[in-house]
Order: structure tokens, then C-alpha cells, then sequence
């Protein structure tokens, strides 16, 4: 549980978002949909196990944490620091009669484009309220991670390499990409992630991966010349997500993959120079696609986004983002998705970055370089 004063910094951040936007009160949605989770736990400590929750934020009061009744007995009630706790049938029908008796006119609401029920948001906008998205605000106020955020960011980040350095020592052609994967995993689970994983493939024959992610596949067993880029995306007991990946090997890379792989390190060199307090994210999108896009290789999957207690966050990295300053202390994982011209193979890392005061710090250390299973 976060300390008093963490608690108490969020609440005001949060406020001050308020207050900039004219609401007089948010809804914070959060969803079991793993990574998505994190709001809820953001403001208020509570850890969905299943279906969804909410918590209300007023400008001026106690927030109250909202639970659908047919949740009353998922997840441990005990845990949210919110002393309030209500579990209507239909918690829109609760927040908007709420709304009336306290003369509430704007409600900002966290997830109301993907996460909010529709049962919810029928029943809210059968009021005269007014509904104002607010996840862009949200994830602002939440951006900048405190000293208390951050140590539990490295103690994740510690955790995620130590499941990698488990993928690496299980490695051996023969078995599946499941069987490597579940070495990861059970770290993982032991070490106290619980349900919050995402964790994919993204692999391929001839020294080439194939540019969809997947999952692991149970049954082929792995060739040497196969190319494996596990997306180990992962929140440690902090509840803090990190990203992290590495190119997997025992044979050679094909000459297109190599080609991929001498670029990259450019990439997270660009990443290490311009994630600094006062660059933009789009200055940044733009020196890390730099030394693919001047290779003739056209992206993917977008360069790379905040992160925290939800595994995606605003600001986005990436182009049309001039004016979304980065600030120290931002966590932002960087995982530019480069595919071949013809669109048959890709390459894949992930780095989980601290913004610096000049400069970027990678979290893991670990070097961008491919691994055959002999390094552990």
C-alpha cells in the first residue's frame, strides 16, 4: 500500500486535472482486461480479480469505490484504502443519481471510450450530466512517478529480466516456444505478478520472425534457425507494468533480419539521447525511427508510450506529438516494431526507459544484442 503522502500526491495531482477541466468529480474504470486494471489500483489500492470496479473521485469530498453487486464476494474488499465502499446493480444508475443529489453538471471519466460498461454508460447518460473523456488528463496527472513509484518501476523491471535470464536458461531446440515461455511465467507468478502478464511471440524459420504477435505455440518444437522475440510485459507485486525483449537465436539471423538488428542500435542509442526533460514525444518518435526509416523499413507497431500502473498510458511516442513534453521521471518503454518492405518478417525489442534530466536511462542493462542460450 502506498504511503499517506504518496495517496494524498495523487489525489491532488488529480484535483488540479479537475480543476484545469472544469468536472466536479471523476470516474476512474478499471476492467480485468489484463493491463487495464490499473487506474483502479492507482486510486484506491484495490486489485480487480474479475469483471470491473469503479471509483469516484468528487472535487470536493471522499472518493467511494463502486463495485457491481454480482461482484460483492471477487477480490478482497479489505484492501482499498477508500473507507466508502457501495455495490449497486447497476453502478451508472448509483454514480448518476449520485450526480443529482450533489448537483454535479460535468463528470470526467477515465475509460469511457474502452473500458466503461455499456450498461453503465446507457444508465449515465439517461441523466442531464455531462460526460467528459479523461483519459489523456488522467494519465498527465499520473505521468511524472515519484521516488515511492519508482522503486517499485525497478523492483518490476527486476523481476521482468530475472524471467528472461529464466526464458534464456530454458532455451534449447527441440522444445516449444510454451514450454520456454512457462519457465518465464513460473518466475514470474512466484515472484509475485499474479494475473498481471502479457506476455507474446513474435517468431519465425530461417533466422527471420514473422511480424504478428502471437501465442506461444504448444506443439512445433523450435529449430535451431528459428527466430523467437518474446514480449515479456509484466507488473511485479507494486503493481507497476514494465516491458522488456530480446532477440532468442541458436542458429544465424537471415541477412534481412540483420540487416533489422544493425539498425536498431541506433534506435535505442537515439532513445538513451533524446528521452530528456523538455524533448518532446514526437522529437523522440522521430530519432528513434530515424535510423530504420533511412533503411527503406516501414513500422509497426507504434515506437513506444508511457507506462505505470496501466500498461499503456499517455503520451504516446510517435508522430503528431509536438506539443506532449516529457518530463523527468516519466517511465516510457520504447519497442520500435520495424517490418520488411515485402511484409513477410520483422524484428522486436522493448526497453523500459526512465526520462532523465539529460538523457534516458535503460532500466534493464541488459545489452541489445541476440542470445543462443549459453550466456545464463
Amino acid at each position: 500500500m502506498p504511503s499517506t503522502a504518496e495517496i494524498e500526491r495523487r489525489y491532488r495531482k488529480l484535483r488540479e486535472a479537475m480543476e484545469h477541466a472544469g468536472v466536479d468529480a471523476l470516474v476512474v474504470t478499471g476492467t480485468e482486461y489484463t493491463g487495464f486494471e490499473g487506474g483502479i489500483r492507482y486510486v484506491s489500492g484495490f486489485r480487480i480479480v474479475h469483471r470491473y470496479t469503479y471509483v469516484v473521485l468528487p472535487l470536493d469530498g471522499e472518493p467511494v469505490s463502486l463495485f457491481p453487486a454480482e461482484a460483492r464476494w471477487v477480490g478482497v474488499h479489505a484492501e482499498p484504502w477508500i473507507e466508502r465502499q457501495e455495490f449497486p446493480q447497476v453502478p451508472g444508475d448509483w454514480i448518476r443519481e449520485e450526480a443529482e443529489k450533489r448537483g454535479w453538471r460535468r463528470i470526467g471519466v477515465y475509460g469511457l471510450d474502452f473500458v466503461m460498461p455499456v450498461r453503465d454508460y446507457r444508465a449515465l447518460s439517461a441523466g442531464d450530466v455531462e460526460l467528459v473523456p479523461f483519459d489523456q488528463e488522467f494519465d498527465t496527472a499520473r505521468a511524472v512517478k515519484s521516488d515511492e513509484e519508482l522503486e517499485l518501476v525497478r523492483d518490476s523491471l527486476a523481476i521482468n529480466e530475472e524471467g528472461f535470464w529464466a526464458l534464456v536458461r530454458a532455451y534449447e531446440p527441440g522444445r516449444t516456444e510454451s514450454e520456454l515461455m512457462a519457465a518465464a511465467e513460473a518466475l514470474f507468478v512466484e515472484r509475485g505478478t499474479g494475473r498481471r502478464t502479457m506476455n507474446m511471440v513474435l517468431s519465425g524459420r530461417g533466422g527471420s520472425a514473422e511480424p504478428e504477435f502471437k501465442i506461444p505455440d504448444h506443439q512445433r518444437p523450435v529449430e535451431p534457425d528459428d527466430l523467437l522475440l518474446y514480449s515479456l510485459e509484466i507488473a511485479g507485486p507494486g503493481g507497476y507494468w514494465t516491458e522488456f525483449a530480446r532477440p532468442l537465436i541458436r542458429g544465424e539471423l537471415s541477412a534481412e533480419s540483420r540487416r533489422m538488428f544493425d539498425a536498431y542500435h541506433a534506435c535505442f542509442e537515439a532513445a538513451t539521447r533524446t528521452l530528456r526533460d523538455g524533448a518532446t514525444a514526437q522529437d523522440v518518435h522521430r530519432a528513434v525511427a530515424e535510423p530504420l526509416e533511412d533503411e527503406g523499413y516501414p513500422l509497426g507497431h507504434v515506437t513506444g508510450h508511457s507506462i505505470g500502473t496501466t500498461m499503456i498510458e499517455f503520451p504516446r511516442i510517435g508522430e503528431g506529438e509536438e506539443s506532449t513534453v516529457l518530463r523527468e521521471n516519466m517511465i516510457i518503454s520504447i519497442h520500435p516494431h520495424v517490418i520488411s518492405t515485402d511484409g513477410q518478417s520483422c524484428l522486436y525489442m522493448q526497453e523500459t526507459f526512465r526520462v532523465g534530466r539529460d538523457g534516458g536511462e535503460a532500466l534493464s542493462g541488459v545489452p541489445i544484442t541476440t542470445f543462443d542460450g549459453t550466456e545464463a
